[in-house]
């Protein structure tokens, strides 16, 4: 019985996420309709299943990770039919159009203060927010770890049990609609003050170093064989990733211009709550 009824659950889910994504798309090609108030009333229900985690911008798929052009559409909506207005928190207060999200010993979440989640990012039971920031439409996965000051960006998706070290930025990609948000997957150590934006792909297991730096265009150069293999975009899984530099030629003369050096695997024997360290280590790289 308990199996008769998941199914009907799922299915119940699955037939309104239809019925939702319908209502979007015509509110998206006439915003005349933002006025009506049963429209608003779709774009706050798929905010609210963004924040519950049964709706995802982004999804894993057994033939990748799949887009949902209409929930972003849904999230950008959100923003003209909110009001500005003041949030007040103990002695600090806000004034902002989005609400912040609550209730976090019902969710099992660890909040330090000053940590900040807007409402419409699903934040796992298990994860633990240290003073820091995560917007609308992310989704953080259970036992993920969000230390001082990194932020969270719009619609990034955040996989299990990673750890996003101190001042890490994870950039949002709200717009295009098209463009997939950056992804880091499960089991992924990323390094104090890392920048990862414009939706790098980062697989799963894999160590971003200190300060690493990755964009759409960034060059990541994997120099663990006899000859240097160029990728953008993506980090291959298990993958030690280090900053690096190459020399390009300018008019002025010729400089160095920054890069990410793919030094080694990370190996499968390793604790997947391996350090940072150690993982620099295992690859000969002084830290």
């Amino acid at each position: 019985m308990p199996v008769l009824i998941r199914i009907f659950a799922i299915l119940l889910i699955y037939q309104t996420s239809i019925m939702l994504k319908e209502t979007i798309e015509n509110i998206w090609d006439d915003r005349e309709l933002l006025k009506n108030e049963e429209s608003q009333k779709a774009i706050r229900e798929v905010i609210h299943q963004l924040d519950l985690g049964q709706l995802r911008v982004a999804e894993p798929t057994a033939n990748g990770w799949k887009v949902n052009e209409w929930v972003k559409k849904a999230v950008v909506l959100y923003f003209p039919i909110q009001k500005m207005e003041t949030i007040e928190v103990g002695p600090f207060e806000f004034h902002d159009k989005m609400p912040l999200k609550r209730n976090y010993a019902e969710k099992g979440v660890r909040v330090v203060p000053h940590a900040v989640a807007r409402e419409g990012a699903y934040i796992a039971p298990g994860v633990i927010l240290m003073p820091s920031y995560v917007n609308i439409g992310a989704y953080v996965d259970s036992g993920t770890m969000v230390d001082t000051w990194a932020t969270v960006g719009s619609c990034a998706q955040i996989g299990k049990d990673d750890h996003l070290s101190g001042g890490v930025g994870i950039g949002g990609v709200l717009e295009p609609l098209q463009a997939a948000p950056v992804i880091i997957e499960d089991n992924v150590f990323v390094g104090s003050r890392c920048i990862v934006v414009e939706g790098v792909h980062v697989e799963k297991e894999a160590v971003l170093g200190a300060n690493v730096v990755l964009t759409a265009s960034t060059k990541i150069i994997d120099v663990t064989g006899d000859d240097p293999v160029e990728i953008k975009g993506r980090v291959p899984a298990r993958s030690v990733v280090i900053p690096g530099s190459y020399t390009k030629e300018f008019p002025a003369g010729e400089y160095q211009v920054p890069c990410a050096l793919i030094i080694g695997k990370r190996k499968e024997s390793t604790d997947k709550k391996t350090s940072l360290n150690d993982a620099l280590r295992e690859n000969n790289v002084s830290v």
